[in-house]
């Protein structure tokens, strides 16, 4: 029976998940069976990925990326790691996103923002204090490779304007809008829809104060855009920016990311 093991194909005549433990690992190593960590013995069926974890050991490089993505649900990460994502702003919402899409190990990753890390943006972004005064595609991406070193991640320290649009982007499968202001937006939204066709945008509105988490939706007003947030609550004198309500709309364009990488276009 053919059997995946951290990344790899064995022909083996193991019936069970923990026998299989048994003959390459020991009785304390974590056992993972299709994206689920097992505590009870589980019959093996032809092509199970399976993930064997010895506690406190640092795996060999090519076991470790099997191992990172081994709570995937199975064979996505597959097409995940075919990905071409670009993430144009890297504040609250760019900088979670650009986290998340590496845990999940989207194959290459474009960062592309012209400022540095100042100190108001530590309440929402994922920036540390040693990081002030770093340009922020530097910052996020020495982040990125202490998560993930097997993705691609270029970095482009540029304002993205109506005369760049199509130049940054060309040749990516997905842009995430991240900006913080609307007309910001609306520019990049507008031109990249209508210059890269076949392009599919990932935008926001609406995520500023501390309304209910269950006003923030994704939503779909055209072909090949969604947008995420409350259309409502933006940012504004009184009502700030806080890392909850900005990091929830962060999860929802990473997740709608995500869906779009495996062909799901359906909010």
């Amino acid at each position: 029976m053919e059997i995946i093991i951290n990344g790899k194909k064995f022909e083996l005549e193991c019936k069970t998940a923990f026998e299989v433990r048994e003959y390459i690992g020991q009785h304390e190593d974590i056992v993972i069976l299709n994206g689920f960590q097992i505590e009870e013995n589980a019959e093996l069926k032809e092509r199970d990925q399976l993930t064997i974890i010895r506690k406190g050991i640092i795996p060999k490089r090519e076991e470790l990326e099997s191992m990172m993505m081994s709570r995937h649900t199975p064979y996505v990460h597959e097409k995940l790691k075919k990905g071409k994502v670009a993430i144009a702003g890297l504040g609250g919402l760019g900088s979670n996103i650009a986290i998340m899409l590496a845990r999940i190990g989207v194959g290459q990753l474009l960062l592309v923002d012209f400022d540095v890390v100042e100190p108001s943006n530590l309440n929402r972004q994922s920036y540390y204090i040693s990081h002030l005064g770093m340009p922020k595609t530097e910052a996020l991406k020495k982040q990125i490779m202490e998560i993930n070193p097997f993705i691609k991640v270029d970095t482009q320290r540029i304002r993205v304007t109506e005369e760049n649009v199509k130049e940054l982007f060309y040749g990516f499968d997905i842009i995430c809008e991240a900006f913080d202001k609307p007309e910001a937006k609306s520019m990049l939204v507008n031109n990249a829809l209508e210059e890269l066709p076949d392009i599919k945008v990932v935008s926001a509105s609406g995520m500023a104060g501390y309304e209910s988490a269950n006003l923030i939706k994704t939503r779909r007003p055209m072909k090949n855009l969604y947008v995420c947030g409350d259309f409502e609550n933006g940012a504004k004198v009184g009502r700030g920016l806080m890392a909850p309500r900005v990091q929830i709309c962060a999860g929802h364009q990473a997740n709608m990311i995500l869906r779009l990488l495996l062909g799901i276009e359906e909010i």
